[in-house]
């Protein structure tokens, strides 16, 4: 069946879509050998010779899904051309060429999906209404009004750690919003000072340690998927926030 080749490329795990098309109007890929640069160019991979930068892709690759703890100062690039640590210093025994599915800032830590799932990859960067959960340490406390007004803005819910003296809360919002909330606290004079995303949809970092992965289960990426679809709605499970309080009942004096 023939296909679009920058989607042949990104399903193949190569690049994603964006950088297919990069690769491609720099004449680096070829069909039956001749350069292929237009983008609207269709191949069949099972009949096809279809190279990038001079490697043949033969078939699909054995799909792999991984939830990386990335530690603070870790570049969220599989390279730095400023030599410092990338998400590649993370991935030992890790045998598929993976990609990370969307971006985290230098200094923040926490949960990536790394895939060579082209198309769940273009998902992810497209979905700008995915359920991000972060756990951040503030400048100094917030009061009530200042949650109602954050909450107002962006959307975002927030609410203190239990068991932190330090101002630490567990923010939920979109991807998208995410940056407006930063930006907001930055006007009010109190910044992120650390910043760990610990939930992506219905994925959950869980106790993966710094700087180590775990693969994702089918189950795990079927919902993901359904998720993006926008066929499920994504909820954390209750051992993620801790046992629950048991409500004391009323009395039969209070009661009546």
């Amino acid at each position: 069946m023939e296909e679009r080749l920058q989607k042949i490329i990104s399903r193949a795990g190569i690049a994603s879509r964006r950088r297919a098309e990069e690769m491609m109007a720099s004449g680096l890929v070829t069909v039956n050998g001749k350069t292929v640069t237009e983008l609207g160019t269709k191949a069949d991979l099972s009949r096809d010779h279809i190279k990038v930068a001079g490697k043949l892709i033969r078939t699909e690759p054995e799909r792999a899904y991984l939830a990386l703890n990335k530690p603070p100062e870790v570049v969220a690039t599989l390279s730095d051309p400023e030599g410092r640590r990338s998400l590649r210093d993370l991935l030992h025994g890790v045998r598929a060429r993976v990609f990370p599915a969307g971006r985290m800032e230098y200094h923040a830590s926490g949960l990536m999906l790394l895939t060579n799932d082209g198309d769940l990859t273009n998902k992810i960067l497209r979905a700008h209404d995915l359920r991000q959960v972060w756990q951040v340490k503030l400048k100094s406390l917030l009061t009530f009004a200042d949650i109602e007004s954050l909450a107002r803005i962006t959307g975002a819910h927030i609410a203190r750690l239990k068991g932190k003296h330090s101002p630490w809360y567990e923010i939920t919002l979109t991807e998208a919003r995410r940056d407006a909330l930063r930006d907001k606290l930055m006007q009010m004079g109190n910044p992120f000072e650390k910043a760990k995303r610990v939930a992506i949809a219905n994925i959950e970092l869980g106790a993966v340690a710094p700087g180590a992965h775990r693969e994702l289960t089918t189950i795990e990426v079927s919902t993901l998927n359904r998720v993006l679809d926008g066929d499920a709605i994504p909820k954390r499970s209750s051992n993620s926030r801790g046992p629950r309080r048991k409500t004391p009942q009323r009395s039969k004096k209070m009661q009546r």
